[in-house]
């Protein structure tokens, strides 16, 4: 199955601020940054499955109407720091989620490995899904953070050394069994 994933768009949020599951608006610039992002994918896509969230909805209704709406494609819950900036989260609570964001939950939040196992549950809930050709997931950075460890098998630890733009595709064939899935290209 050839699986195309996108990050959400840029959002209606100043730089520097933490919104995680918080159901923000998307930029301005949502338009033009759509239909850059309709030149360089199919046109059809057998499934497309989308996060909740309005970012990720309102992307995802770009590429076909019928959207299957999946809570396990969420971004990280960041609980207490939800459109809080970083630079304000006190250093004691914070200090220890940056040495150990995997195991150490946000306050009120979750952590990478509730984030991953959600999205491990996703996967292998699609390879399930053999007759579709050509699927189409639209999502958040942590997401697709978890996808790249995923379909590498790399230590959640190492998740975050990968940059995700936003509007950002990752492009893969997700096979059968793990040996089967690589990636194809990054856009």
């Amino acid at each position: 199955m050839e699986v195309y994933i996108i990050r959400h768009t840029r959002v209606d949020v100043p730089s520097g601020i933490c919104y995680g599951q918080t159901d923000v608006d998307v930029a301005v610039t949502f338009e033009s940054e759509a239909q850059e992002l309709r030149n360089k994918l199919p046109v059809h896509f057998d499934l497309v499955y989308s996060s909740p969230m309005k970012r990720c909805t309102q992307l995802a209704r770009q590429f076909g109407r019928d959207i299957i709406i999946d809570d396990r494609l969420k971004e990280m819950h960041f609980g207490d720091w939800e459109l809080k900036p970083w630079n304000e989260i006190p250093e004691f609570q914070i200090a220890p989620w940056y040495k150990d964001y995997v195991h150490t939950t946000a306050s009120g939040g979750e952590n990478f490995i509730t984030v991953y196992e959600r999205l491990h549950a996703f996967m292998e809930d699609l390879k399930k899904n053999t007759h579709n050709q050509k699927v189409l997931i639209v999502c958040h950075g942590g997401i697709i953070r978890s996808i790249w460890c995923y379909i590498l098998q790399i230590p959640l630890e190492n998740a975050f050394k990968i940059p995700v733009a936003f509007g950002e595709i990752l492009q893969l064939r997700l096979g059968r069994t793990s040996t089967d899935d690589f990636i194809i290209q990054k856009k």
